[in-house]
């Protein structure tokens, strides 16, 4: 009998480490060559590694949470003299690698479920064999609403067993991890202040629904979002202070002239901000489609790395949900974000009478170092403008000489 050992992957990027999130396998299985074996997360990206060879699995380095170095040791195999498994025979073994590239460790192969590592859990923790169940997604892969379908494949509901423990205790890993680590050092980190200003969208919503009723055949229903964004790129040419990044460990504050507009995701692995970049160059339905694009595939764990950094500023939006006012963290390394809160029908004094009109707050923070408070508040107050009268949305900003 021989041993392989396989390393932890170069998952590209510049990746130093990369943190376990689920092993699929443990020391005595058998597995297959290409059989899911572990699943890892580097910086916002989740990957699901294979096995290069087919063997009798020996030991495994790490547990759930733990961080591997990339080229460390992170699973022993043990072959025949043969180069297959020990027993029973199995696949012809692959050639040695002590890494697989980002796009090959998480491509989809022929015999294995495709799906998330989420809906992983989700269906383990259901009592659902993800074998039996029909995918919807794009070649087959399992989406998270193909598990939410009622019918035999799930477990039925167990009633509680009288020795249930009044806590549970759970790690703090994976995606959920970084949230934690990247609000707590922006907020420890940048001194925020918020500035909350309501706005009239009345005619904003007259606007949503004649487009709505207008839309193009293959166009999806227009929320505030993508209108929001518009009009944000057509005041950051006035405000190209607030378009910002700050390096600091160059002590350095870079200033962009494209808008790279992050677009803060809720997704069942936490809180994504997938990148619409280049808003200022898209027209409103593209905004929309964009936005749509990459909320779709950020909820599907499916975004690249490249959809989800790089962004400029961010807007964050709860929707119905979003409460009267907000304090959004700023997502470093950024200066500033933009909250969307709920958009509420209520009577307000409007030209002298009193009118219902349709209300909505806009809740920001900015990072007071370098965005002062006066131009905070004349930024939104033009963001104000615009979206009460939409029209403008549409005007380029004149630049004066």
């Amino acid at each position: 009998m021989s041993q392989f050992t396989f390393k932890m992957p170069d998952l590209g990027e510049g990746t130093v480490d990369a943190e376990i999130v689920a092993w699929h396998t443990k020391p005595g299985d058998m597995v297959s060559e290409d059989q899911l074996i572990v699943e890892v997360m580097t910086d916002k990206a989740a990957v699901e590694v294979p096995a290069p060879v087919s063997g009798r699995v020996v030991s495994v380095s790490g547990s759930p949470g733990d961080k591997v170095a990339v080229g460390s040791p992170l699973i022993v195999f043990e072959l025949s003299e043969t180069g297959t498994a020990a027993e029973p025979a199995a696949a012809k073994v692959s050639a040695p690698a002590d890494s697989l590239p980002a796009a090959q460790a998480s491509a989809a192969r022929p015999g294995r479920v495709m799906t998330s590592p989420a809906n992983r859990r989700r269906a383990s923790e259901a009592g659902i064999d993800l074998t039996t169940v029909a995918g919807s997604g794009p070649g087959g892969r399992i989406l998270t609403a193909d598990l939410q379908t009622p019918g035999p494949r799930a477990a039925g509901p167990r009633a509680a067993a009288p020795d249930t423990p009044e806590t549970t205790e759970i790690k703090v890993i994976g995606v959920r991890r970084l949230i934690a680590e990247r609000m707590s050092e922006a907020k420890r980190n940048i001194p925020h202040f918020a500035y909350v200003e309501e706005v009239d969208v009345t005619e904003l919503e007259s606007l949503r629904v004649h487009l709505n009723h207008s839309r193009p055949h293959d166009a999806g229903s227009l929320s505030y979002l993508p209108l929001v964004v518009m009009a944000l790129t057509r005041v950051l040419e006035s405000f190209p202070q607030c378009n910002v990044l700050y390096d600091a460990a160059r002590g350095v504050l870079v200033r962009h002239r494209a808008m790279h507009v992050g677009i803060a995701t809720q997704t069942p692995d936490g809180l994504k901000v997938p990148v619409v970049r280049n808003a200022q160059s898209l027209g409103l339905w593209e905004v929309a489609a964009e936005i749509r694009r990459l909320a779709e595939r950020a909820r599907g764990n499916k975004a690249t790395r490249e959809e989800l950094v790089g962004s400029t500023i961010t807007v964050t939006s709860l929707g119905k949900l979003g409460g009267i006012a907000s304090t959004p963290i700023i997502n470093a390394p950024e200066v500033a974000i933009i909250g969307l809160n709920k958009a509420v029908e209520r009577p307000v004094v409007h030209q002298g009478v009193v009118a219902v009109r349709r209300i909505m707050n806009l809740s920001s923070s900015f990072d007071h170092r370098f965005v002062d408070g006066y131009d905070a508040a004349a930024m939104i107050q033009a963001l104000k403008e615009r979206l009460e009268h939409p029209a403008t949305i549409f005007i380029p900003t004149v630049k004066t000489p």
